[in-house]
């Protein structure tokens, strides 16, 4: 756009450079006339240029190189118009599911965004907060059952709570729906609700935020403020950690998070990684690893929001897990991915997450399970990132969160 008005300005400066009032603060009433007559001739023109450029904002944003250390890419818009969108899922089909947060399962196929909203879902509780409809995983036999779960925030006695529910995703519509877990207790708060879900290994994970109720992460007999694992149906595993203790909630895997917003399995290893939201500062990188602690609120790399001083007893103590990597000051984590396409050949292997509240996706190198280099990529070009997904085509997806939100494409720059 503003290449263009600059183009109108000239061109307007050439028609009008023998007269030098039109050209300049118009000081008498025959500029003025010139000026108006010749404005009203090339304004529609300008008008008609503009929608021509706004028309073809995605294809700008395709010719846009960008650079990596390993790579140069491109960025293209496959969907906009998604309000605050939270996770996307890849159908066999080539179509694509995408949760917003206010409630609705949206659908793109053919890559046009459906103006009707998928049909079959349970009373979501979303409000000007962090909850209401959060992840989507599809079930490994999908191509045979058709099914796929979410998490999302739901309304009951006592307060709001993450839950977990599966259904038969057929004929745009969800049928069949039904919950098979529910976090407790449920809590008035607004916050901390996690909740990433994987399919991993022939079972499910979900994380499950600490609900502004910090002690609840370090209390086995609650839910939140840890990592659950479930079989597909809702049922527990038996060899689960902290089975045979009556006084622990079956379902836990691993405890002490605060908020974890990532979960992603290496294809190479099939290590499970997680990160998590801290307070002003000690957002956490881990491996998953059953019946550990990671230790919030006890210990953590973060400050309280509003004194200068650390949170809980330190940075380490006994029993409790160090993170593999952390930030500080924080980036506010969400989304990841384990890049193995064909693509970008100098990216394989690298972990990549989005970057809240820097606007930014972050690049990790591994080596034998160590974070050994740091990339930030988009800094501010399109927004806080919400969700970091590799599709079935090899390429890397991201969502945008924002009342306009995006489902972006990078692709090689060649």
């Amino acid at each position: 756009m503003k290449h263009i008005f600059h183009l109108f300005l000239l061109f307007l400066h050439m028609s009008c450079k023998k007269d030098f009032h039109c050209c300049g603060f118009l000081s008498n009433a025959e500029s003025s006339r010139t000026f108006a007559v010749r404005t009203r001739f090339y304004l529609p023109i300008l008008i008609v240029l503009t929608l021509l450029d706004g028309g073809s904002s995605a294809s700008a944003s395709e010719a846009h190189v960008l650079e990596s250390l390993k790579a140069s890419f491109r960025v293209v818009v496959v969907a906009s118009g998604l309000d605050h969108p939270w996770a996307v899922g890849f159908l066999p089909s080539g179509e694509i599911l995408v949760t917003e947060r206010s409630g609705d399962l949206r659908l793109i196929k053919k890559g046009e965004l459906q103006e009707a909203v998928v049909e079959g879902l349970p009373e979501i509780s979303a409000k000007n907060d962090q909850g209401g409809l959060l992840d989507i995983a599809l079930d490994p036999a999908f191509d045979q059952n058709g099914r796929l779960c979410l998490s999302y925030v739901a309304q009951a006695e006592g307060g709001r709570g993450t839950e977990i529910g599966c259904g038969i995703f057929r004929d745009d519509r969800l049928d069949e729906f039904k919950v098979i877990f529910r976090a407790l207790p449920k809590n008035k708060s607004g916050r901390h609700f996690g909740c990433r879900l994987l399919f991993a290994d022939g079972y499910l994970y979900a994380t499950l935020g600490d609900r502004g109720n910090r002690p609840q992460a370090q209390d086995r007999a609650t839910h939140p403020g840890s990592v659950v694992r479930l079989m597909a149906d809702g049922t527990v595993p038996a060899d689960n950690p902290f089975i045979g203790h009556s006084a622990y909630q079956p379902e836990l895997y691993a405890y002490g998070n605060r908020n974890p917003q990532g979960l992603a399995q290496d294809p190479i290893t099939g290590a499970i990684w997680m990160h998590e939201h801290g307070p002003r500062g000690g957002d956490e990188l881990n491996r998953l690893m059953a019946g550990a602690n990671y230790g919030w609120p006890v210990i953590s790399y973060g400050k309280e929001y509003f004194l200068p001083k650390a949170v809980g007893e330190g940075t380490h103590k006994s029993g409790m897990e160090q993170p593999i990597h952390y930030w500080v000051p924080s980036i506010a984590p969400s989304g990841m991915t384990f890049y193995s396409g064909p693509d970008f050949p100098g990216w394989r292997g690298s972990l990549f997450l989005g970057s809240l509240k820097f606007q930014e996706l972050v690049r990790l190198e591994l080596d034998q399970g160590q974070v050994v280099a740091e990339e930030r990529l988009l800094s501010a070009e399109f927004g806080r990132i919400r969700d970091v997904r590799q599709g079935p085509d090899g390429a890397l997806y991201l969502l945008t969160d924002a009342a306009e939100g995006q489902l972006l494409k990078l692709m090689p720059a060649d």
